[in-house]
Order: structure tokens, then C-alpha cells, then sequence
């Protein structure tokens, strides 16, 4: 019953950190394409507490969570292929939100951004990852 909990956690944790996931690099298109000082002021206050009040807190739950159902049935988890590649995805995917980190200290530091366009694109990205590890879990292909 205590994996079933945590897992119940784990999901949720997942679904807060995608949201992140989707909607900061959005920001950052609409962040990167404004003209005024207010707009933008008003963007890096956005992204800092999106990142620093959601993203982060739920990540580490992610990971936590994770390690833990992991621990629960380590013995089944060690011999399974598509576990390794969930875990890989997840791994890149972290990088991913460390990368929306630096945007958000870049962004906070009135650098030169990136046009909207590249954030157009670097926005399509956790879709990619999200539906990688939603095959892993659930078709479980390997």
C-alpha cells in the first residue's frame, strides 16, 4: 500500500513540474518579444516564482518520490530495460529545467535574449520528453 501512495505523489509531482515545464518557456517567448520596461519587469518576477516556487519544490519531489518507489522494488526496476530509459529520459529532462534556469537568471540580468522564435522551439521540447516517458511507463516497450 506504501508504493501505491507514492506513487500517487510521484504522479502528481510529475504533473506540477510539467506545467512548469510547458508554461516558463512560454513566458520566455512572450518575454523575449516585449517592448516595454514594465512588461518586462513584470515577466522576470513571473518566471522567478514560477521556477523557484513550483519547478524546483516539485523536481526535487519528482526525484525523491521516484528513488523511493525505485528503493520499494529495486528488485524488479534493476533487470528492466525500459526503466533505464525512463530514468535517462528524466535525467536530460532535469538538464532541460536547469536550462530554463539560466533563462530565467539571463532573463533577470536584461541580457539579449534569443529570438521569440528559438523559445518557440525550445517551448516544443518537454512535449517530446513527456511522451518518451509516458511510453516508457505505460507500453513499457523493452
Amino acid at each position: 500500500m506504501l508504493f501505491l501512495w507514492v506513487k500517487a505523489f510521484h504522479i502528481m509531482a510529475v504533473v506540477a513540474w510539467f506545467a512548469v515545464l510547458f508554461y516558463l518557456p512560454r513566458l520566455f517567448v512572450y518575454h523575449a518579444s516585449c517592448d516595454d520596461v514594465a512588461g518586462r519587469e513584470r515577466f522576470k518576477i513571473m518566471e522567478r516564482k514560477l521556477y523557484r516556487g513550483i519547478g524546483a519544490p516539485s523536481m526535487i519531489l519528482v526525484w525523491t518520490l521516484g528513488a523511493w518507489m525505485a528503493y520499494l522494488n529495486w528488485d524488479y526496476y534493476k533487470t528492466q530495460g525500459w526503466f533505464h530509459a525512463k530514468l535517462t529520459l528524466v535525467f536530460f529532462l532535469t538538464g532541460y529545467h536547469h536550462m530554463c534556469g539560466a533563462y530565467v537568471k539571463k532573463f533577470a540580468r536584461d541580457f539579449e535574449p534569443p529570438s521569440h522564435v528559438f523559445f518557440r522551439w525550445f517551448n516544443e521540447v518537454p512535449v517530446l520528453f513527456l511522451a518518451a516517458i509516458v511510453i516508457m511507463v505505460v507500453v513499457r516497450p523493452f
